[in-house]
């Protein structure tokens, strides 16, 4: 008989391991033989630690279950599916799954994450096998034309980065993963590296024929031990099937790849002090030009992409561009990790395809606010997207038109609030953030937020509030226009979108909100 218990960190967090170790003991008791299979988490964070059991009709779940719970699930015979308070019938059908499209995460929750003979049998390896028989220009062709875009938060054209890396002559190429997820509401990145980690490699392998590279390296932050430990396992165990190092595949290819841990910095995020870091400096924006696909990790021509966008290439090489872009809507393709959190009542991840709204993501798979009062404002794409009011959650999820609000929609991170929030603390606490994170390197980042704590305290406390303003849309601007990175950049974002939709949480009328 064969049990599925998540390793994922959510997972564990809430007593998996016990769970785990309360199961073996109770079957050991009763003399019943199983199989616990350790796998990714489905996403249903609310209902972890759950439970899976296979049977001959599919996967049924039960949870949130505790170690409790276990003597009587064994009286009601859960191994084969029976009645108790805390099944939740057939896992595949329930609706917070059923109506997602997992392209990305096609295998998290399914498989055991570091099972090579799991991952082959399900779909593993194809799009390297693929990319093997196709020459460099043709791999980064097929992803240019499956349009997908940066998943990090920048959504800049894969594609064109692959191309111009490989257009670039050098005697040494890199790629470089960028999983310091450090945005507020995150958590696809983890989630992936602990539940698939063989997708991860094999996109990053593909990237590297597709542009000549034969050293990778994955940057994850360290508050991601977890991670850490299961990516590692995963390159040995992909190492020593041949499907890394100098002869991958038996193909003759070289590609080798490494982990790094960073060091906690949110501004290694961006992309060029992620660099700095992995060379042994301390995490500082570059300036640009030179663009790092020209002259990157230790100035040689670097790929970096995010983990998301790494492991939605191996779905495209395997069943070609026109099936990934078929998916999504504009010029946003493909599928997107939404992830639900702050005050809802079922927090998760979610992925659809771009299109789909805020207002149904928050109502239809996240139930609503947990404290079960009105939403009052949702901050989407991490600590420095704006802040959206009612009136804005019908848009379409999409890049182009998350734009035209003036928002983001970043890595896809959503964090709900409910009408007890305060707009004004929340507008302070993204310029209390920014002077703490700024790496310094600029004056407007590092100057223009510790002046911009200031500016809303006098605001927030009415100290002539008419010039506070004016000053603040003025270093907001400054900030915006003059930063060097999108940390100083971005956060006027959430400043000037609390301002300017809830105005009465800064004692403002809507005329004085005209400010921002």
């Amino acid at each position: 008989m064969k049990l599925f218990v998540p390793s994922d960190s959510a997972a564990l967090a809430l007593g998996a391991n016990e769970l785990t170790a309360a199961i073996a003991a109770e079957a050991d008791r009763r003399h019943i033989d199983i199989t616990l299979v350790r796998n990714g988490s489905r996403g249903m964070l609310w209902l972890e630690p759950m439970l899976e059991v296979s049977t001959p009709e599919g996967r049924i779940a039960y949870g949130p279950v505790e170690t409790t719970d276990v003597v009587s699930l064994f009286d009601a015979d859960f191994l084969h599916g029976g009645a108790h308070h805390l099944r939740l019938g057939f896992t595949e059908e329930l609706d917070f799954l059923k109506k997602q499209e997992r392209l990305t995460f096609a295998r998290v929750g399914i498989t055991d994450p570091l099972s090579l003979e799991d991952y082959l049998a399900h779909e593993g390896f194809v799009g390297l096998q693929q990319a093997l028989s196709m020459p460099a220009a043709a791999i980064v062709q097929q992803v240019t034309d499956s349009g997908l875009r940066g998943r990090g938060g920048a959504a800049f054209p894969t594609g064109i980065k692959w191309q111009t890396v490989l257009k670039t002559q050098a005697d040494q190429k890199y790629i470089v993963c960028n999983a310091d997820e450090g945005d507020s509401g995150t958590f696809a990145d983890r989630m992936l590296m602990e539940g698939d980690p063989f997708v991860l490699i094999e996109g990053m392998t593909i990237a590297a024929l597709a542009v000549g590279a034969t050293m990778g390296y994955l940057y994850v932050r360290s508050e991601y031990p977890h991670a850490i430990h299961i990516l590692n396992k995963a390159i040995e165990i992909a190492r020593e099937a041949g499907y890394l190092g100098r002869d991958i595949a038996g193909s003759g290819k070289t590609f080798e790849l490494e982990v790094r841990k960073g060091a906690g910095a949110y501004v290694c995020g961006e992309e060029t002090a992620l660099l700095e870091s992995l060379e042994g400096r301390r995490g500082i924006v570059r300036s640009k030009p030179p663009l790092p696909a020209i002259t990157g990790l230790f100035g040689k021509p670097t790929v970096i992409n995010n983990v998301i966008s790494l492991a939605s290439v191996p779905i495209i090489m395997a069943r070609g561009a026109a099936f990934y872009k078929d998916y999504g809507m504009g010029r946003s393709r493909g599928t997107l990790p939404f992830q639900l959190a702050g005050n809802i009542k079922q927090g998760g991840l979610i992925e659809k395809a771009f299109g789909i709204t805020l207002r149904e993501l928050m109502f239809d798979f996240g139930g609503g606010s947990m404290t079960g009062r009105a939403i009052k404002a949702v901050q989407v794409g991490g600590p420095l997207g704006a802040y959206l009011p009612e009136s804005q959650w019908d848009t379409p999820m999409d890049y182009e038109a998350y734009t035209a609000l003036w928002a983001v929609l970043g890595h896809g991170g959503i964090v709900v609030h409910d009408d007890t929030a305060n707009l004004s603390h929340l507008a302070r606490y993204a310029m209390k953030f920014c002077a703490i994170e700024s790496c310094g390197k600029c004056t407007p980042c590092r100057i223009g937020s510790t002046r911009g704590v200031e500016v809303l305290d006098k605001i927030i406390n009415d100290q002539d509030k008419t010039a506070q303003l004016e000053l603040l849309t003025d270093l907001c601007d400054t900030m915006l226009h003059g930063s060097m990175c999108a940390m100083g950049g971005m956060t006027p974002y959430p400043v000037l979108s609390a301002l300017k939709h809830f105005p009465q949480d800064f004692g403002l009328t809507d005329t004085g909100a005209q400010h921002a």
